[in-house]
């Protein structure tokens, strides 16, 4: 591929882990509108429960995530208590013959809980929320956090799926990131969730970080095969120090350009592909009998705010300071301060702060960006029968840009709008045409590559 096309497409864009994205949200939606929409939850809602921990006992500088550092365990202890607080009141409202389907606990480092803190925490979920028979339970974790205590606390509250940030194994990127972890202390925790009966591990890398070159990442994508991961996430890393100060620490001279970023993706990606693994979307990979790569075959893979994902459930409620939820109505977020999410759920009112609902041509448009970042096309017959004239603006506008469209990203056959191989690594930017929020200048975005 020509470095013309790499960098023509590579221009800031969202990611599309949601639609609308998150700097659209408003005031609007507030707290009472998130009452209503979990009155409307009921036993034909199957749900999804996310929970957010926004501390680190380490700050990584690459880090986009809403979390602090901190090296006490108070502000944690305060913060579970309010944390409790709020899952008892959603839990109140939402009806209890709807039925959880999975849990996952974001970060922040959810590792940084105190055992009996994390065992306490699944024991408030269960008594305030009806769970299913068979439910996922992830947990995204540091493997510096972690002893035996908290492994034997993993395996008590279910855990099914453990998923480890790995980013890169060359120290000089490490230290670079501030993220010192050895490949041997990785591989410890994945035997010891493994031996504990977790099914399914994920591995989380990182291409376009500061001083890593092809060759690093190559060293890297090894070393994480050689630990047979069930899943492998392959993030571009993304530069916003606009937002995330703390990314100032990092020197944009060592920054890959947007061709090397390219050069590792694309070498990653074939390095994967090679030992076995199924490409999911732009930047997942799943062995082929897992769960992931099961739901591209039959056409029922999903993204949110997690990424890739087969989770089908039709409600995601989010606990915790910054946490969003998505209901049928629309999204929503938690207040993101710590400090006043804590008196929030400590009040009368729910947390929520901001949010967006959705029109019915928002509602064509997420469909539209959601297929086209996961399976890659659009048959615009199916789109029609799903919302009929609704949907009309955003068949002529794929039938338009099909047309026009000179270096070859996409093709129309009958009434399918694909992406070509060429296409695909610009999934984001093509998603990106069919977002009539974009040009109204909200929201700074990373680069598409």
């Amino acid at each position: 591929m020509t470095e013309h096309l790499i960098r023509k497409y590579a221009n800031p864009v969202p990611r599309y882990t949601s639609y609308p994205t998150a700097p659209h949200f408003h005031e609007g939606v507030d707290s009472q509108v998130y009452e209503t929409w979990l009155h409307a939850i009921d036993a034909e809602n199957r749900i999804s429960l996310y929970l957010h921990i926004p501390y680190c006992d380490r700050l990584c500088w690459f880090c986009a995530c809403h979390t602090k550092h901190t090296l006490k365990y108070e502000p944690i202890a305060a913060y579970l208590k309010s944390l409790h607080r709020e899952i008892k009141k959603v839990g109140g409202i939402v009806s209890k013959d709807a039925r959880v389907t999975a849990v996952h606990f974001g970060g922040g480092s959810p590792t940084m809980l105190k055992p009996e803190d994390m065992i306490a925490l699944m024991d408030c979920l269960r008594s305030s929320f009806s769970f299913g028979s068979d439910v996922e339970i992830s947990v995204e974790m540091d493997p510096n956090d972690l002893d035996e205590e908290r492994y034997d606390a993993l395996a008590a509250i279910g855990m099914t799926r453990a998923s480890l940030g790995v980013q890169d194994f060359d120290p000089k990127v490490q230290r670079t990131i501030n993220r010192l972890q050895s490949f041997e202390q990785t591989k410890s925790v994945v035997d010891a969730v493994r031996a504990r009966g977790v099914h399914s591990v994920n591995c989380d890398i990182l291409y376009g970080l500061p001083h890593q070159t092809t060759e690093t990442l190559r060293d890297t994508v090894r070393q994480i095969v050689s630990l047979d991961p069930d899943r492998v996430a392959l993030f571009g890393y993304a530069h916003v120090p606009w937002m995330k100060k703390h990314q100032t620490l990092i020197p944009e001279k060592a920054l890959p350009d947007v061709a090397e970023r390219y050069r590792q993706m694309t070498t990653a990606t074939e390095m994967l592909i090679a030992a076995g693994y199924v490409s999911i979307g732009i930047d997942h990979f799943a062995k082929a009998t897992d769960t992931l790569a099961i739901a591209l075959k039959d056409g029922a893979l999903k993204r949110n705010f997690q990424g890739y994902t087969d989770d089908c459930a039709d409600v995601l409620i989010g606990l915790g300071a910054s946490a969003i939820g998505k209901l049928p109505q629309g999204y929503v977020q938690n207040m993101p301060a710590t400090g006043e999410y804590e008196r929030m759920a400590d009040g009368d009112d729910l947390c929520v702060v901001r949010g967006i609902e959705l029109s019915l041509d928002d509602r064509v448009r997420a469909f539209v960006i959601e297929r086209l970042m996961c399976d890659f096309s659009l048959d615009l017959d199916s789109l029609a029968s799903l919302y009929g004239p609704a949907a009309s603006v955003a068949i002529a506008e794929a039938r338009q840009f099909a047309e026009s469209e000179r270096d070859g990203l996409v093709t129309m056959q009958g009434d399918v709008f694909s992406l070509t191989d060429t296409g695909k690594p610009f999934a984001r930017s093509i998603a990106a045409s069919f977002d009539t929020y974009l040009s109204n200048g909200r929201g700074r975005h990373s680069v598409a590559v």
